[in-house]
């Protein structure tokens, strides 16, 4: 799934280049994929992109006093095309067509259709449940006591994290990351954190900052479908430690997977297989 830096660098790279862009046509190809249906996907027709921006990890394209917000899931992606897609393009679930020929395109790959969108009013946006129900942004990082009142859990930091009421933003990727460059381990509960831990945790938090810059300096115009990320561990597992040396380890779950160095964050403990071994604390 597109985390807060895939996506932040998505949202600028679009404003940038359809602000003023005028709106043809819209239609929602894709089964269900449209979540609302008052006002219609057709109100859009005629109207400016007037903003591209970002929330938590999903895309809002407003226009005007309409706003689309759009949730990627694990494998949407949000793009703008010189040319019109093909009708047998399959991937797209909303096209949004503009009168100088582009389009912008909610496309996902994959037989599962999870990604979603719905169209509201601008002010609305701030109001809907899945934008109300977010936790503090990662990036800008909220301070230190919002951290410490967020993570204030007897959940493990690795699921904790990448739970959006809690905080905005962060996913699979990016908690490793993030727990790596604290010194954390992924199995330790949030209520377990002593001051000086979250400190560690909070300043950390700049690995989003740094990505957003990385993919600044390195990301033209368009945006690649798969987003090169600057990573240390995650799915590093095997290689060396970028700051000791110590071979990266990972732990797997049906659907994710989990990578650390065990010197740094886990005092020397090694966990390979969360089917066979006990969670560490």
């Amino acid at each position: 799934m597109p985390e807060l830096p895939e996506v932040e660098i998505v949202a600028r790279r679009l404003n940038s280049s359809l602000s003023g862009a005028v709106v043809e046509s819209a239609s929602a190809p894709g089964m269900n994929v449209m979540k609302t249906f008052e006002p219609p996907l057709e109100a859009l027709t005629g109207r400016n992109v007037t903003r591209v921006r970002r929330v938590g990890k999903m895309p809002v394209v407003e226009f005007g006093d309409l706003a689309l917000l759009v949730h990627l899931m694990s494998a949407g992606r949000l793009k703008a095309f010189d040319k019109r897609a093909s009708a047998k393009d399959r991937a797209s679930r909303v096209l949004i067509r503009l009168a100088d020929g582009r389009e912008l395109r909610l496309r996902e790959f994959g037989t599962k259709q999870r990604a979603w969108a719905k169209l509201l009013a601008t002010e609305a946006v701030a109001e809907d449940e899945m934008v109300k129900s977010l936790g503090p942004e990662a990036w800008p990082p909220p301070s230190l006591e919002e951290l410490a009142a967020a993570v204030d859990h007897p959940r493990h930091l690795h699921p904790l994290l990448r739970h959006q009421k809690d905080i905005a933003g962060i996913g699979r990727s990016w908690v490793d990351e993030i727990l790596w460059e604290a010194r954390l381990s992924p199995f330790k509960k949030g209520s377990e954190l002593d001051p000086g831990e979250i400190e560690r945790l909070h300043a950390a938090l700049h690995v989003l900052g740094d990505a957003i810059d990385h993919y600044e300096q390195t990301i033209g115009e368009q945006v690649p479908d798969k987003v090169p990320m600057p990573l240390q561990v995650h799915r590093r597992e095997g290689q060396p430690c970028p700051r000791c040396g110590t071979t990266i380890e990972a732990v797997f779950f049906s659907e994710h997977q989990t990578n650390y160095c065990p010197k740094e964050q886990t005092g020397g403990r090694v966990l390979k297989d969360r089917r066979l071994s006990r969670l560490l604390k």
